[in-house]
């Protein structure tokens, strides 16, 4: 069965990881320039450095049907520079998976392949596609919504060793993205992370970087750049979340559920 996901971020990542240790032929989309910040467990990160390797599974950019097909008879997973997921036309998925995290739907409709399932805020199943995943941290995440939509963004970042808004790094004006640490660095609170043509991006609280944007991103005031992890478990930044594995847990449901006659 073939399933193409639409986004290749580090939860997109963690879906793909599940259903291509599933069985299940895994193909992914992304943009010309990935702006996934945990880039070290993201398959996005084939699409500028032509290969990604997460948790012993690979990924590689494909440039056209008969690559994706060539990548994948190698054992990898596809990534396509392809906003709009057009090679799903030629391809044929049997299921599309919206997993961009846009927090609305910004293009995906229910008609997109057999089986739609869009993932966390801005659908709703049984108009814009057919099943949804929450992705809200707590009690309902990974939950299959087979009718309504997941729970709406709050806008607050969810809590990872006691902290949420002040672990997330963010643009501190328009510009180009220069890192000056690396993901898996410890740093101090008001430490120097990134400088933005001369605008410095300094760390709210200390901990471990646990993700960043690739040098020469262009980036907008506000616009996330990474974070950071005050639990300090340097393997964090290495495998897959929590999160990303109960999210992937519940589009495999979802898909095996259809593949095997339970609407």
């Amino acid at each position: 069965m073939k399933v193409l996901i639409k986004g290749a971020g580090d939860l997109a990542t963690g879906i793909a990881w599940r259903l291509k240790r599933s069985g299940y032929r895994v193909w992914m989309t992304d943009l010309a320039v990935p702006t996934a910040v945990r880039r070290t467990v993201a398959f996005s990160r084939a699409v500028y450095e032509d290969e990604a390797v997460v948790e012993n599974i690979c990924a590689r950019r494909a440039l056209n049907l008969e690559d994706g097909e060539r990548i994948e008879n190698q054992g990898c997973i596809p990534v396509f520079i392809d906003p709009e997921a057009e090679i799903r036309r030629q391809w044929k998925p049997d299921v599309v998976v919206d997993a961009i995290i846009a927090k609305k739907n910004i293009g995906t409709k229910v008609d997109d392949a057999p089986l739609v399932i869009g993932v966390g805020p801005g659908f709703t199943a049984g108009v814009d596609c057919h099943k949804v995943v929450e992705t809200k941290r707590g009690h309902y995440l990974g939950r299959v919504i087979e009718s309504g939509s997941a729970i709406p963004n709050t806008g607050v970042p969810g809590n990872i060793g006691g902290y949420t808004v002040e672990r997330i790094i963010r643009a501190t004006g328009d510009g180009i993205f220069v890192p000056q640490v690396s993901i898996g660095d410890y740093v101090e609170e008001g430490q120097l992370l990134a400088d933005i043509e001369g605008k410095p991006v300094k760390a709210f609280i200390s901990g471990i970087v646990r993700g960043l944007l690739q040098e020469g991103v262009i980036v907008q005031t506000g616009m996330k750049a990474g974070d950071i992890d005050a639990r300090c478990e340097k393997d964090h930044c290495f495998t897959i979340s929590d999160k990303a594995r109960a999210i992937g847990g519940g589009v495999l449901e979802a898909v095996c559920g259809w593949e095997h006659g339970q609407e």
